[in-house]
């Protein structure tokens, strides 16, 4: 690229936001970069599926961002972003404005909280407060039912978040056996659809469907979710009795995308094309969940899509810079180890093939390294 420094801000701190600026200060290592993000930490949500059973404590999972910034170069803001005025040239926080040249987008997503008695359901991927509370009332049942389920963004069906809630399921299940407990719950999975997991692929959904069989979990499937109660889960053909709720609901952009001018989809995230711009705009691209992205209908929203896409539109930022055509398209695909405390189901799909591998510690091990090795940038 050109000896010129412009000034890219980068929004979120999490997966696509910390990719992208990695391969940014490659790339470019007289760019002014800015952070803005609540906090100077990452949550690795991956691994929030172990703090219930208590694999992994809450504060594990919360890694300053402190070496990350010095290391990379970044300016960095504490701010939670509110709105975008001139074509998102200004980026409006509850800190004050900020100005830019180009700006990548990478806030995430939120949760659809719409659903009646939603507060009677605990979210695993709220964060590590939720996931400890989901823990301590593991802790304080000696028996009795608990009821697990996921939905969708009714706007834009991609918009959802199975795989924790597949691996909250059997890690829950496993632990139950090994505290000698299992006889004395029932163990309920419930979903709309009636073949819950289908972005899988359909290997994935008739191994997970069989696992659950194996281990004694009931299904419930095919009907419409009513809402929720202190005594269950109602749906369109009755109700689940249900002592505990765990439910993953579906996704939707932040709140302020309402007003910022920018193009929306259907489902309330923000509109890119196949080089992760947004269309109509300058200087503005987006990555993970906040976007909605061309591709096949079962493109993901994982970590693993993320990086994808922030590698990709990091590469076509800097050619715009140069004045340059975009030419880097993020791969549709999906790596998925769905967990379950001791082993593991690895899960692949991409556009001409996908495939399930059955349950294996190795997995589980594999998945363990994983975090581990991606950690290791934030502790010194």
């Amino acid at each position: 690229m050109s000896n010129s420094s412009p000034h890219t801000v980068i929004l979120g701190a999490g997966f696509a936001a910390l990719t992208a600026a990695r391969e940014l200060r490659l790339r470019a290592p007289l760019m002014r970069i800015t952070m803005i993000a609540p906090k100077p930490e990452f949550v690795y949500l991956p691994s929030l599926i172990w703090v219930p059973t208590g694999i992994r404590k809450g504060s594990d999972l919360i890694l300053s961002l402190e070496h990350f910034i010095a290391d990379h170069k970044l300016d960095f803001l504490a701010a939670s972003v509110t709105g975008l005025q001139n074509g998102g040239r200004t980026v409006i926080t509850d800190h004050g404005e900020i100005t830019n040249d180009y700006l990548l987008i990478a806030t995430g997503g939120r949760f659809l909280k719409g659903m009646p008695g939603i507060e009677h359901a605990l979210t695993l991927c709220e964060g590590v407060a939720a996931a400890e509370d989901i823990g301590k009332r593991l802790r304080k049942m000696d028996g009795g039912h608990i009821a697990f389920g996921f939905g969708g963004n009714p706007k834009e069906p991609s918009a959802m978040r199975g795989g924790p809630m597949f691996e909250l399921l059997f890690g829950v299940e496993t632990w139950l056996r090994q505290q000698g407990k299992r006889e004395n719950f029932t163990l309920t999975f419930f979903n709309a659809a009636a073949e819950p997991g289908k972005r899988l692929g359909e290997k994935a959904v008739k191994g997970l469907l069989a696992e659950m069989k194996r281990r004694g979990i009931h299904t419930h499937l095919g009907h419409k979710i009513g809402g929720f109660t202190a005594k269950g889960v109602e749906t369109e053909n009755g109700a689940i009795p249900a002592d505990l709720i765990l439910f993953m609901p579906g996704l939707t952009g932040p709140a302020w995308l309402e007003n910022s001018g920018l193009p929306l989809s259907s489902g309330g995230f923000i509109k890119a094309d196949e080089f992760c711009r947004v269309p109509g705009t300058v200087g503005l691209y987006v990555a993970g969940d906040i976007g909605s992205f061309p591709g096949p209908d079962w493109l993901p929203k994982q970590a693993h899509m993320a990086d994808l896409q922030a590698k990709a539109a990091a590469k076509n930022l800097l050619l715009e810079i140069d004045g340059k055509p975009p030419v880097a398209r993020p791969k549709a695909e999906l790596i998925c180890i769905v967990d379950s405390v001791d082993s593991g189901i690895l899960v692949y799909r991409d556009e001409k093939r996908a495939w399930l591998l059955p349950s294996s510690r190795i997995f589980h091990w594999a998945k363990r390294f994983f975090e581990r090795h991606y950690l290791r940038m934030f502790r010194k």
